[in-house]
């Protein structure tokens, strides 16, 4: 890459910190990205302010021969777009910011887990580290009782788990801090409320100990540090691939597993997309298609005259 793409990327990342307040994670995404398109001027010998409506087409172009999914490639010239906007009206480039447009892809429905299977799983996360084993419990029980992304969920402090107490009830809650930094609170069920008060006193004290201070972080890795995104990712599939389920366990296997069971035991699609913290419930109506899909597959193998 050459020193003037290089300094028009860190300009843009900077836009995306600063200005507009993006996450570390969707701020790799837009790097990778864009280093993809920035990589293929360098190759053609373009310069930014020679960018024209048949250079956009071209990469599209190379994106499809990498044999990449419509939804990267959506997301790709998203980016893109963005970058040349930004480009277009810092530095006054004249560029065809028009010429990109999106894709229509198939929509597909979450993959929910079972109750068994999801039991099944949590019970898995325990029976791989003797050493660790309150810690991954605690973990996958959380994920699934909060409806939280992993990324959200290794972000989780000390102090942001709070009782709130309303009449005679007192309710465990945690503060989640989602995309673009927006924060909600959901409360933790009884069966993820033990296993982290387990891991909390039994074996939390232990790993912090290990490290030179103590910064608060929920989770810990084996040297008292926060643990990372990759190895809380890697506890849910090592404990999915113990008991069969590897092939159903995606990142969001349990967020969208907590977003079904929920809809499916009949609460209001509103309350559902505050705990999910979606900013549209367009966003949590996809849901629903899942549970309508269940109950077509129940109507259908159970009914006589059905088919």
């Amino acid at each position: 890459m050459n020193h003037k793409g290089r300094d028009a990327r860190s300009s843009f990342i900077d836009h995306l910190r600063v200005e507009r307040g993006l996450s570390e994670n969707t701020i790799s995404s837009y790097t990778r990205d864009l280093s993809y398109f920035l990589a293929y001027l360098e190759e053609k010998n373009i310069g930014l302010e020679s960018i024209t409506a048949q250079t956009l087409i071209d990469f599209e172009v190379s994106l499809r021969v990498r044999s990449l999914a419509v939804s990267s490639i959506n997301r790709t010239n998203s980016t893109v777009k963005s970058f040349l906007i930004y480009l277009a009206r810092e530095f006054s480039l004249n560029l065809p910011t028009g010429e990109i447009t999106s894709h229509r892809i198939a929509r597909k429905l979450p993959k929910a887990l079972s109750i068994d299977e999801i039991t099944q799983l949590i019970s898995s996360s325990g029976s791989l580290s003797s050493a660790h084993s309150l810690r991954d419990i605690a973990l996958v029980e959380l994920l699934y009782s909060t409806g939280g992304r992993v990324s959200e969920i290794i972000g989780v402090n000390l102090s942001d788990l709070a009782k709130i107490t309303s009449d005679d009830e007192t309710i465990q809650t945690i503060k989640l801090r989602g995309k673009g930094s927006k924060e909600r609170i959901v409360p933790i069920g009884s069966f993820a409320l033990q296993a982290l008060d387990n891991y909390l006193v039994r074996l939390r004290p232990a790993l912090a100990a290990r490290a030179h201070r103590d910064d608060g972080a929920l989770f810990l890795n084996s040297r008292g540090g926060r643990i990372s995104r990759q190895s809380a990712w890697s506890i849910v599939s090592e404990a999915a691939k113990a008991c069969g389920l590897e092939n159903k366990v995606s990142p969001h296997a349990l967020r969208h597993s907590y977003a079904t069971h929920l809809l499916d035991g009949g609460a209001d699609i509103r309350v559902v997309q505050e705990l999910l913290g979606h900013s549209s419930v367009t966003t949590t109506q996809i849901y629903t298609l899942v549970t309508i899909d269940r109950l077509r597959q129940s109507y259908a193998s159970a009914h006589p005259r059905a088919q």
